[in-house]
């Protein structure tokens, strides 16, 4: 076991413990469209900063260990940095997104899972905002498959919205994987493709979640919720 497995594995105990702790009810479908072996690009919706937490647990049904690209200021954090690099995450300085843009691709040639948010940044209305074409473009130079998902709930624990609280006790939370996209052809289009089935799942894990949402803050408007609406079209 190499040094970053040690960190990891600790880390990935502790999540579950506090999981357990607060009963939160966890259910991921479609886990066995992630290779057990070989590199990905994992890309997933963002709705919250619990997310690569949850993305990570998606995983664990092919017991792949998940290096997520992550802003660079999380890891001058006293607590947070060693953490994440002893975790092989990678970081993201984007005054210099050439240089994590090739250790991604590095990490993905030495076999590793690679997590990515296409959207950079949290979405307030919880719907998907336009992506980027980094997953695309690290998966093409990379030569390896392009897997979407979608996590739903873990907005509720937290998000922007200061009603989000990590105290609240047996939130659902569902996490979605698909089957791999084709990032061939035109990046944009093959972008546009990422995000339809990245849509597709998370209406899916809305569709399956068992709280009503209905007036709540943390549910769309599109679906009868409070959150913002989106400043963007939806497709």
């Amino acid at each position: 076991m190499g040094v970053a497995e040690i960190v990891y594995p600790p880390v990935i105990g502790v999540a579950y413990i506090a999981f357990a702790g607060l009963g939160l009810k966890v259910h991921v479908e479609g886990g066995e469209h992630i290779p057990r072996t070989g590199g990905v690009v994992l890309a997933s919706n963002h709705v919250s900063y619990l997310d690569f937490i949850f993305v990570g647990f998606g995983a664990r049904t092919s017991r792949r260990l998940v290096r997520f690209m992550a802003k660079e200021s999380v890891f001058r954090h006293p607590v947070a940095g060693p953490l994440m690099r002893g975790m092989k995450h990678i970081p993201v300085d984007r005054a210099s997104g050439l240089a994590s843009y090739s250790q991604a691709v590095a990490a993905l040639r030495a076999g590793e899972a690679v997590g990515v948010f296409p959207e950079a940044t949290m979405s307030r209305s919880f719907e998907p905002k336009a992506f980027k074409s980094g997953a695309v473009r690290m998966a093409v130079e990379a030569q390896v498959p392009l897997v979407p998902m979608a996590v739903w709930g873990t907005q509720r624990m937290y998000c922007y919205d200061k009603r989000a609280s990590l105290t609240q006790r047996g939130v659902p939370v569902q996490i979605h994987v698909g089957a791999p996209v084709d990032p061939g052809g035109d990046p944009q289009a093959a972008t546009a493709r990422l995000r339809s089935a990245v849509i597709d799942l998370v209406g899916q894990a809305q569709q399956a979640y068992p709280d009503d949402g209905t007036g709540q803050w943390w549910q769309p408007a599109r679906l009868g919720g409070t959150a913002p609406q989106p400043e963007f079209d939806l497709p």
